[in-house]
């Protein structure tokens, strides 16, 4: 097993410390990082929100939460009673100035630790949070902030979110958190592509034909109707995920990984991707919204029923994307997410071009151009797909098989997922796999132009139905170009 390295003392702020969020992921992620004992015994971990409620009753919500969150087998005793000495809990409105004395009194003589406030609430309220924590003299020279995506609905709103922060916080202890970049899959797409001789001499458009990256949901909107229903696929997962992957994929190698290197070679991908306008997003991008139709064999609702009225809101988005730059020039990215389609899963895939000439006799076989497919969820690994002989009598015969590298089978140690890798980032002050406020602008600038050309073509969602793979608008944006999607389960 890897070894476990403390983070220095630390205190813990989260706001809507009641929320889904806090429940679902943050303090079961704390939880890990106290069974790996990664957390000195002065860290505290101290939750916020409006609930009128004693620390003993929160640290009670805690455990009913980790029985639901964390397998059962990791649930630990000693652990707990370790883990919930460090829970405190502070009611208050954080988004009025008054009311702040509690909070005040549990911060008061640990100025000399890290001070994480971690935001886990609407972004409507960010600013609001930042200038009451700020009036109450809470923000130290150590204190850094911790921001939820979506950061607004546009880039107008995006720069009015980051402007009322920034009033507060300097730009390196502002950490905007996408926690696609704490998967272990995504941290070895680096690895793969800077530690390997074979991979890096490739990477580019004379011998690749094309990329892939597809996040699939089996579930609907669930309990998001309402907010879902005004952000749709592309401004929840595009402007944020796949922007951020793509940039991991495309980006030119940095000088190292740590500080802003990662982060200056990610603007530059954005800042070169071509703009899709009105007069493109018919051929270049596919909307669709899912009706009424089965997922493992039950039938469930459509999109409509669920939000209770008609919507216009796409649940899917298909985007052909360029990036207008030497090394990929005439390579195109694309990009599919969508609900309610068959399975749960998130990959990027790297098309290899065909090899220029086939030397096998007729009969031997079709030559498949290699393919190397990276899985993000839901079991992470790398799989890269060669030519070989089929062994035996019977004369040449070849056949196109997968080289897998699966993680759970390769590493039998639980390693940490992607929040705790990347709370222990913010704590240590590494911001390396942060999104910058460059690429937040850079990346609405992109979105904002193909929802301008959306409105102006009137282009409304193709309907498709639940449980399929989306619209046959979808399949006709690869189609049109002699592809067709990655079947992951081939």
């Amino acid at each position: 097993m890897a070894e476990v390295l403390q983070v220095n003392p630390f205190d813990f702020v989260v706001f809507g410390g009641t929320g889904d969020l806090a429940m679902r992921k943050l303090l079961p992620g704390l939880y890990y990082r106290e069974r790996d004992r990664q957390m000195t015994d002065e860290s505290r971990i101290i939750a916020v929100s409006r609930t009128d409620q004693t620390v003993e009753d929160f640290r009670g919500t805690v455990w009913a939460a980790l029985q639901r969150h964390v397998p059962a087998e990791d649930l630990d005793a000693a652990v707990w009673e370790r883990f919930s000495a460090r829970l405190g809990y502070v009611s208050l409105d954080a988004t009025r100035p008054l009311g702040w004395e509690p909070l005040q009194a549990l911060l008061k003589g640990h100025e000399d630790k890290a001070r994480v406030c971690y935001l886990a609430t609407a972004p409507s309220l960010f600013g609001a949070i930042c200038r009451n924590l700020q009036v109450a003299g809470l923000v130290t020279d150590t204190c850094r902030v911790v921001l939820e995506k979506p950061i607004g609905h546009d880039g107008k709103s995006a720069n009015a979110v980051n402007e009322e922060v920034g009033a507060v916080f300097p730009e390196d202890r502002i950490y905007r958190i996408d926690h696609y970049l704490g998967k272990e899959s995504v941290q070895n797409l680096m690895v793969l592509r800077f530690g390997n001789a074979l991979f890096e001499p490739l990477w580019n458009s004379s011998w690749i034909d094309h990329i892939q990256i597809t996040v699939a949901e089996s579930v609907g909107v669930e309990g998001r109707a309402e907010y879902y229903d005004k952000a749709g696929a592309l401004r929840d997962m595009v402007q944020n995920h796949f922007l951020q992957l793509l940039c991991l994929v495309a980006m030119e190698p940095p000088a190292h990984l740590s500080g802003d290197q990662i982060r200056n070679e990610k603007i530059k991908v954005l800042r070169a991707l071509r703009p899709i306008t009105q007069a493109d997003v018919k051929t270049k991008t596919v909307r669709g919204q899912y009706r009424a139709g089965s997922i493992n064999g039950q039938p469930v609702p459509g999109y409509a029923d669920e939000l209770t009225r008609p919507s216009n809101t796409e649940t899917l988005v298909a985007i052909k994307a360029e990036i207008e730059n030497w090394r990929w020039s005439g390579v195109p990215f694309y990009l599919r997410t969508g609900k309610r389609l068959p399975i749960r899963y998130s990959e990027i895939v790297v098309q290899f071009k065909d090899v220029p000439h086939s030397v096998f006799p007729k009969g031997s076989g079709d030559l498949m151009a290699n393919r190397l497919v990276i899985r993000l969820q839901p079991d992470e690994g790398v799989q890269l797909n060669i030519m070989t002989k089929v062994p035996g009598p019977g004369g040449l015969r070849l056949r196109s098989v997968p080289l897998n590298l699966s993680y759970a089978e390769a590493f039998k140690d639980r390693y940490p997922e992607a929040y705790e890798r990347l709370l222990m980032d913010v704590v240590r002050g590494n911001p390396s796999l942060f999104m910058r406020r460059d690429e937040v602008d850079a990346a609405w600038s992109w979105i904002d132009t193909i929802l301008a050309g959306w409105e102006q073509a009137d282009l409304r969602p193709d309907p498709y139905a639940a449980g399929g793979w989306g619209p046959i608008s979808a399949a006709l944006l690869l189609d049109r170009d002699g592809r067709r999607w990655h079947d992951p389960e081939l």
